[in-house]
């Protein structure tokens, strides 16, 4: 069977093939989602957060005078046994601390992915416009753990969602000196925190390698000699080095319970705006109308219709005026008559006689077949 039109076959029989432009991508439109309660839950986190840390900032200085005597071997085999325990009994606490910085973690960033995907329902982007925020929504994550770019990409996140966020009343409220007080000095603890937590880790790693190394070095020195090791000066450096280890990360808790306070209230002045201006378009219960009244543009107004008057030439259609109306007359045979049969001995029909013969109209002629 030959193909009624010439051409490469199609994808259905009789048809030539051709390009079809594909369907354009259907993109889900960004949806509002209210931030007070995820903002509540991430303060929360962080305070039990920091309460955990300053707890174990007291125990830190409360073992102090026991690590001295521990490291100056003034310890009998009894309070050794005991420091062994406390350490630990002290991991427990170690670890509530790292699983409520990492619930805090977990929190804060939903709180700033919902938030950010807000600023696009109040601000959509149309097709080739202009996006305010600096980076994409990705970046919301990925801010945090790339390297190098840490150190300014998340703040940057934070400042275009807080610009994004303002309102519309308050112009400029998102560039005040109290919003930049919190947002710099959010970020501001927040680096410090991380710099001398990394820093001091990494100091105290490097200051018990070289304390191990000189001790094996005076040992072998001493055991090649006969003489007695003297450790004095290495004691008193392990001492410096458990109080430096004290004072840094005292130091980093106050300023991770700063980054923790100033956040907070970051946190709840964003979600006020944005919630606030959901509530004014009606995005925070969408079967509800928009709380600001919508005016609708009124109808045309059409000018009255005209009066008839007496004046030659005006006046109704000709069709219209009184004794022009065409009149109507009743169809016999489509209506019943009353009693549903006619009278005996009247005609059913015009020009039938009751015995059914066909009557002549007066002065016809009538015409008789031949036969």
């Amino acid at each position: 069977m030959s193909q009624p039109y010439p051409g490469p076959q199609g994808p259905y029989p009789g048809y030539p093939a051709g390009q079809y432009p594909p369907y354009p991508a259907v993109v889900a439109a960004p949806k509002y989602r209210p931030l007070r309660r995820i903002a509540l839950i991430s303060i929360g986190l962080m305070g039990l957060t920091a309460v955990a840390a300053v707890v174990q900032v007291v125990l830190m200085w409360s073992s102090y005078d026991d690590v001295k005597r521990f490291v100056y071997g003034l310890v009998s085999e009894d309070e050794f046994d005991s420091g062994i325990e406390s350490i630990t009994n002290s991991g427990p606490l170690l670890d509530l601390v790292g699983y409520l910085f990492v619930g805090t973690a977990i929190a804060f960033l939903i709180w700033l992915w919902q938030a950010r995907e807000n600023t696009q329902v109040f601000r959509p982007i149309p097709p080739g416009g202009f996006d305010s925020h600096r980076h994409t929504q990705g970046w919301v994550v990925g801010s945090w753990i790339c390297p190098i770019v840490q150190f300014w990409y998340p703040l940057e996140v934070v400042e275009d969602v807080v610009q994004a966020s303002e309102p519309p009343a308050q112009p400029g409220a998102a560039k005040s000196g109290e919003v930049r007080a919190l947002l710099y000095g959010w970020w501001a603890a927040w680096t410090g925190f991380w710099v001398i937590l990394v820093a001091g880790g990494a100091t105290v790693l490097i200051s018990f390698v070289v304390w191990i190394v000189q001790l094996v070095d005076r040992a072998d020195a001493a055991g090649a000699t006969g003489d007695y090791v003297d450790i004095y000066d290495l004691q008193d450096d392990m001492v410096r080095v458990a109080l430096g280890v004290n004072i840094g990360f005292t130091v980093a808790i106050a300023l991770l319970i700063a980054a923790a306070v100033t956040v907070s209230l970051l946190l709840l002045r964003v979600s006020t705006w944005q919630d606030t201006r959901g509530a004014e378009l009606g995005l925070l219960h969408p079967g509800q109308p928009p709380a600001t009244p919508v005016t609708y543009p009124q109808p045309p107004q059409y000018a009255p219709r005209p009066t008839y008057t007496s004046q030659p030439g005006f006046g109704p259609p000709p069709s219209q005026q009184p004794g022009n109306a065409p009149r109507s007359f009743p169809s016999y045979g489509a209506q019943p008559h009353p009693g549903g049969q006619p009278p005996p001995g009247r005609p059913t029909n015009p020009g039938e006689s009751t015995s059914g013969a066909r009557q002549q109209p007066p002065g016809s002629r009538s015409w008789t077949p031949p036969g």
